[in-house]
C-alpha cells in the first residue's frame, strides 16, 4: 500500500498536522547543525576575525528559526515573575478558591418554608408540632429572574377648558425616532450588548426571540443609529475634553470596514486622558489618520514606536503659522518587549529586563498615596533613583557587541532610537512610563472584533467609536454605561444638542 502524501493545506487531522511540525522542525536543527559544520571549518580557513563573524552570524540565524518555531507552538504572554516574588505554582494556589461573595448589590428576597399539615406531628409523643415563633433555620442562594420584554401602552390624558377653546394632552415618555415603537431603554440595551458584551445583532435578535419578542436586525441598527444622532455631540465633548488634557496617551489597532476594498487597512484610533478615552475609526493607519485623530493637540503624547506619530510632530515643528508641535514621549513597555523577545538567545537581556523592572517598582511606591501627594512623590522618586537606573540602561546598551540585525541588535537600536522620548518622564512627574492606560482601552474592540468582525458600512464605523467612546469613558468616571447612555439620551432628547459627560453624573 502507498503511503498517504499529506497536504497540510487540506489537512485537518490536529495530530498528523503536530506530528509534521515536529519532523520540520528536526530537519530545520540538521539542517542548522550542518550549517554550523560548514560554516566553522569556512571560518577556520579565513582566520579567528572571520570566525568570530561567522558566528554571531549564526546566531542570527537560529534565533530566527526559533523565532518562528515560537510564534508556531509558543505562549503568547510575555509576563514575567518579578524577583524575589513567589513562584507560578505557589502564585497560583495562594489565589486558588474563595468564599461566598457578599452580593450587595443583588435584591434580597425572604421566603419562608412551613411543614405541611400532615407533617406537625411529634414522632416520638404523636403530639402536634408549633411553630417557634422568630426562629428558622436560614441559608442563601442565588437565583436567576429571567429578561422579558413588554408592551407598554402610554396613555396620554387629554384635558379641556369648560369654554371649549382649549384642549391639552400630557406629555409620553421621550421618543428615540417619532412615532417610534422602541424605547430608549430598549435601544441603550441593544448598544450595551453589542458593544460591552460584544453580542453581535443576529445573536441579540435569536436571544430576544426566545423570549418572545420577534424583529429583526435591521430594526436593532435603526435604534442604535437613532442613539447615536442624539449622542453624537456628547461624545465630540468628550473627545474635545481628551484633547484638553496636557498629557494623552494614544494607540490604534485594525478594525475591518467588511466588504469594502482595502477593508483590512481600516483602523480604529484611540486617544485616553485621565477624564475619558474618545475613539476614531479611520481608513488608514497613515499621518493623515493620525492628524484627523489629534487635530491640533499640543500636549505631551505617550505613544509606540509608530512613525506617524513622528511624521506628524514634524510637520507640525515645519509649519509657521505660530501653533505649537506636541511632543512625544515613548513607551517603555514596547523597548522592554523586544528583550523579552531576544531573551531565550542572548541571556545578558536579562539584566536590562531586570532594569526596566526597577523602573517599575519605583513607580509603584508612588501609587501608595493619595491623587494629591502622588505627582509630587513621583517627581521626588524619578529624580533621585529612575533617573540613575536610566543612566545604567543607556551605559548597558552602548556596551553591547551584537549584530544590527540580530534580535538583540534590534532591541538596541529600536530603544536608542527613540531614546529622547523614553527618558522624557524623568522631567515630567504627569507623563506615564507606558501606553497601558490605552491599550487597555482598545481591549474592548478587539474582543467586538473577534465577535462581529468589524463593521458593515462607514456610518457603522462612526456609530461603533461613538459608543465605544461613550461607553469606555463612563468605565472610566465609575459610572454604569447603560444607566449613563440611558440619562444622557433622555436629556439629549428633551433639549436637542444637550451634552452630558460621565462627571456630570458622579455625586460630588
Amino acid at each position: 500500500m502507498r503511503p498517504r502524501v499529506i497536504r497540510i493545506e487540506t489537512e485537518t487531522d490536529i495530530e498528523r498536522l503536530r506530528q509534521v511540525a515536529l519532523l520540520q522542525r528536526a530537519e530545520l536543527d540538521r539542517l542548522y547543525q550542518r550549517l554550523a559544520q560548514l560554516t566553522e571549518e569556512l571560518a577556520r580557513a579565513r582566520g579567528e576575525d572571520a570566525i568570530a563573524a561567522l558566528q554571531l552570524e549564526l546566531t542570527a540565524i537560529r534565533e530566527q528559526l526559533e523565532a518562528r518555531t515560537r510564534a508556531l507552538f509558543g505562549p503568547s504572554s510575555e509576563q514575567r515573575r518579578r524577583a524575589g516574588g513567589p513562584a507560578p505554582d505557589a502564585e497560583r494556589a495562594a489565589r486558588a478558591g474563595h468564599g461566598p461573595r457578599a452580593q450587595r448589590e443583588l435584591l434580597r428576597v425572604d421566603v419562608v418554608h412551613t411543614l405541611d399539615e400532615p407533617d406537625r406531628t411529634c414522632p416520638k409523643c404523636g403530639g402536634g408540632l408549633r411553630a417557634m415563633t422568630g426562629q428558622y433555620e436560614a441559608a442563601e442562594e442565588i437565583d436567576v429572574v429571567e429578561r422579558s420584554f413588554r408592551i407598554v401602552r402610554h396613555q396620554r390624558q387629554k384635558y379641556t377648558c369648560r369654554c371649549g377653546a382649549c384642549i391639552e394632552t400630557a406629555l409620553g415618555p421621550p421618543k428615540l425616532l417619532p412615532g417610534g415603537r422602541y424605547s430608549v431603554d430598549l435601544a441603550v440595551a441593544v448598544a450595551i450588548a453589542k458593544y460591552t458584551d460584544h453580542l453581535p445583532l443576529a445573536r441579540q435578535v435569536r436571544q430576544m426571540a426566545r423570549l418572545g419578542l420577534t424583529t429583526d436586525t435591521q430594526t436593532l441598527w435603526d435604534q442604535l443609529h437613532a442613539l447615536s444622532r442624539h449622542l453624537g455631540p456628547t461624545a465630540e465633548a468628550l473627545h474635545a475634553l481628551v484633547l484638553a488634557s496636557p498629557v494623552i496617551a494614544a494607540d490604534e489597532t485594525r478594525w475591518p470596514l467588511l466588504g469594502a476594498p482595502g477593508a483590512s487597512k481600516w483602523h480604529a484610533w484611540s486617544v485616553t486622558s485621565p477624564a475619558a478615552i474618545s475613539y476614531r475609526i479611520c481608513s488608514s493607519r497613515s499621518a493623515a489618520a493620525a492628524r484627523e485623530v489629534l487635530g491640533d493637540y499640543h500636549g505631551i503624547a505617550v505613544v509606540d514606536g509608530y512613525s506617524a506619530y513622528k511624521t506628524l510632530r514634524d510637520e507640525r515643528a515645519e509649519r509657521r503659522d505660530g501653533s505649537p508641535p506636541f511632543t512625544l514621549a515613548f513607551c517603555w513597555i514596547h523597548a522592554r518587549r523586544r528583550f523579552v523577545e531576544a531573551e531565550p538567545h542572548y541571556p545578558q537581556a536579562t539584566a536590562l529586563i531586570a532594569q526596566i523592572g526597577a523602573l517599575y517598582e519605583i513607580e509603584a511606591r508612588a501609587a501608595e498615596v493619595g491623587p494629591e501627594e502622588r505627582l509630587a512623590m513621583l517627581a521626588r522618586l524619578r529624580d533621585t533613583e529612575s533617573r540613575a537606573v536610566v543612566a545604567s540602561i543607556k551605559t548597558w546598551l552602548m556596551a553591547q557587541a551584537v549584530l544590527p540585525r540580530s534580535a538583540l541588535g534590534e532591541a538596541i537600536g529600536y530603544t536608542l532610537r527613540h531614546w529622547e522620548g523614553l527618558e522624557r518622564f524623568l522631567d515630567d512627574a504627569r507623563i506615564p512610563l507606558d501606553t497601558n492606560a490605552v491599550e487597555r482601552g482598545l481591549r474592548a474592540l478587539a474582543i467586538g472584533r473577534k465577535n462581529h468582525y468589524g463593521s458593515r458600512s462607514e456610518r457603522g464605523t462612526r456609530v461603533a467609536a461613538l459608543f465605544y467612546t461613550l461607553i469606555e469613558s463612563a468605565k472610566l468616571a465609575g459610572v454604569e454605561p447603560a444607566a449613563y447612555l440611558a440619562e444622557a439620551t433622555r436629556r439629549a432628547i428633551a433639549n436637542p444638542g444637550t451634552v452630558t459627560l460621565p462627571r456630570d453624573l458622579v455625586p460630588s
